[in-house]
């Protein structure tokens, strides 16, 4: 077939390769559903959780930093009942009036009041401090000699019934499964669609 030698074959040239080109395939939108939505949100969700896990054992080990839970309401209305407070083991030396500390008591559980007074113990390690609650009218029964305290960072009301719920073994082991079936529902192999369909460039010729 010889070359076009002018304008008009060459567009009718153009015209008849444009009838017989294969058309093009509009690439496929793969719209998210409503499930892997869901799926991925608890995901991130887990992984948040075991990130702030993850960071109070760390804070536990190198700042001696752990939770408390106040089951009375001896500290209401600063910190009310079933609020959970994050506390820091500090050296007496450190206690000043007006902090909220805990002191752990021999054979009874520990206290969490607000610091009245602070006096020099027997050596220079030790304080004698003189505790109240927010919510008493007295202050605590008798001094306590210490040498250190857990001091109230600061509190978080109404976790503690959340926590007391997650730390039941049935409720753990409820958590535990369902967070194992998701991820092994996240990261089971599936397939990667529908293949396209390829083109019938078979046709009809003469």
């Amino acid at each position: 077939m010889s070359a076009p030698t002018t304008r008009r074959e060459l567009r009718e040239q153009r015209a008849t390769a444009g009838e017989h080109a294969t058309p093009a395939v509009a690439p496929s939108v793969r719209v998210p559903r409503a499930h892997s939505v869901l799926a991925d949100l608890l995901l991130w969700v887990a992984a948040i959780a075991g990130v702030i896990c993850l960071v109070l054992v760390i804070l536990a080990f190198s700042a001696n930093i752990t939770l408390i839970m106040f089951r009375t309401g001896s500290m209401a209305p600063t910190i009310p009942t079933g609020s959970v407070a994050v506390v820091q083991r500090i050296p007496a030396s450190e206690i000043a009036v007006g902090d909220v500390v805990t002191v752990d008591r021999q054979g009874e559980l520990p206290v969490t009041h607000r610091v009245r007074s602070v006096e020099p113990g027997s050596t220079d390690a030790q304080r004698v401090i003189v505790l109240r609650g927010d919510a008493n009218v007295d202050d605590d029964p008798f001094p306590y000699t210490v040498e250190s305290v857990r001091i109230v960072r600061f509190a978080i009301p109404g976790l503690a019934p959340v926590i007391v719920t997650l730390g039941n073994p049935f409720v753990l082991g409820a958590i535990t499964i369902a967070a194992a079936g998701l991820v092994g529902w996240a990261f089971w192999p599936r397939e990667s669609g529908r293949r396209s369909r390829e083109p019938d460039e078979s046709g009809s010729g003469s």
